[in-house]
């Protein structure tokens, strides 16, 4: 028995993809420039909910414009790991911990390295495009099944109704927002 988690705005005050791309911006904003119509679209169809197949799928292209993107996601980690992360979360943490999200895992891995918990997360090849399926909806339960196989999912918590599938294979399941952990409500 695990507690598995999804990651931005449950685990953390924000989306990390998105501020990883504002964080890149500020400090290249010559090399990012000419991706910034790509990624306003992307963020209003992720903000619409208009997740057809791909919800981020395209969005982790412009770190093909970064001069070193290891020390990018280096920096970026050193900058937002501890005022970002949620203390209710840091204090029940477990080594055991499953964390499962859309984002990609080339930006999650440093982070949960740290935190000495495991991860599935959306693959990127070498040229930032998606490989598979994005890590959303029931694919979060397929990738955890074909990683863990039939593991006990004791707890489980996100803030997106997408993770009902998970939510629904858990003995207890919560609903995040901000700081406030209530009891997920199906149906």
């Amino acid at each position: 028995m695990l507690n598995v988690y999804d990651f931005d705005h449950t685990i953390a005050y924000f989306d990390s993809g998105f501020a990883f791309f504002g964080f890149c911006f500020r400090r290249h904003p010559l090399r990012l420039l000419r991706w910034l119509p790509r990624q306003v679209v992307e963020l209003l169809r992720f903000a619409a909910k208009r997740k057809r197949g791909s919800p981020k799928g395209n969005f982790y292209l412009f770190v093909r414009s970064l001069p070193d993107w290891q020390a990018e996601v280096a920096a970026f980690w050193a900058r937002y790991a501890d005022e970002k992360l949620k203390g209710w979360y840091l204090a029940q943490k477990q080594g055991d911990d499953i964390i499962i999200s859309c984002t990609a895992e080339f930006l999650l891995r440093p982070i949960c390295d740290d935190l000495g918990v495991r991860l599935i997360a959306t693959t990127l090849d070498d040229s930032f495009s998606l490989v598979g399926c994005s890590c959303y909806g029931e694919e979060k339960v397929r990738r955890l099944r074909d990683e863990y196989g039939d593991v006990q999912v004791a707890e489980f918590y996100s803030d997106s109704h997408a993770d009902t599938p998970l939510a629904s294979i858990a003995q207890q399941a919560f609903f995040v927002q901000g700081d406030d952990i209530t009891p997920w409500k199906f149906g």
